[in-house]
C-alpha cells in the first residue's frame, strides 16, 4: 500500500514541475502583445539638479554637467540648474560659460531677496570678468624694437 502512494507524490511532483513554464507562457502571452518600447521622459529639473550637485560633489564634473543640461532642457526657467552649470564650467576652466551660467542664474531670481543671498555667485561672477579682461589683454613686451616709434610730426 505504500507504493501507490509514493507513484502518486512522484507524479504530482513532476506534474508540478513540468507544468509552471506552460502555465507562465499563458500569462506571459497577453503581456507580450503590449509590450511596447516606452519614450524617455526625463526627471524633474530638481531632481536633475539634485544628482547633478551629487555629482560635482564627487568632482565627476561631465557626469554633473549633462545632469544640468538636462534639467536646463526639462525647464530652462530654473534658476538652480544655471547654477550648476556655472559652478561646472569654472571648476572645468571654462570662464566665458561658467559667467554666463551664473549671470542667467542671477537673471532668474525672482526677488532681490534672493539675489542678495546670492553673494558668493556674484562674487565668481566678478572673478570671472576680472580673469576675462586680463586673459584678452596683450601681455607687455619690454624689448625696445617691439616698441612703436613716434610718428613723424
Amino acid at each position: 500500500m505504500r507504493w501507490p502512494l509514493t507513484a502518486l507524490l512522484l507524479l504530482a511532483l513532476v506534474l508540478s514541475v513540468v507544468a509552471p513554464p506552460a502555465r507562465a507562457q499563458e500569462k506571459a502571452a497577453p503581456s507580450d502583445t503590449t509590450d511596447e518600447t516606452k519614450p524617455y521622459v526625463s526627471p524633474p529639473a530638481w531632481k536633475s539638479v539634485e544628482i547633478g550637485n551629487f555629482y560635482l560633489r564627487r568632482k565627476k564634473y561631465r557626469a554633473a554637467l549633462s545632469r544640468y543640461k538636462e534639467a536646463i532642457a526639462t525647464d530652462p526657467y530654473y534658476a538652480q540648474g544655471h547654477l550648476g552649470l556655472g559652478k561646472v564650467y569654472d571648476k572645468l576652466g571654462l570662464k566665458q560659460k561658467a559667467l554666463e551660467g551664473y549671470q542667467k542664474y542671477l537673471d532668474l531670481l525672482p526677488s532681490a531677496k534672493e539675489a542678495e543671498q546670492a553673494k558668493d555667485v556674484q562674487n565668481a561672477v566678478a572673478r570671472l570678468e576680472r580673469q576675462l579682461k586680463s586673459s584678452k589683454r596683450p601681455p607687455p613686451s619690454s624689448s625696445p624694437a617691439a616698441v612703436p616709434a613716434s610718428p613723424p610730426q
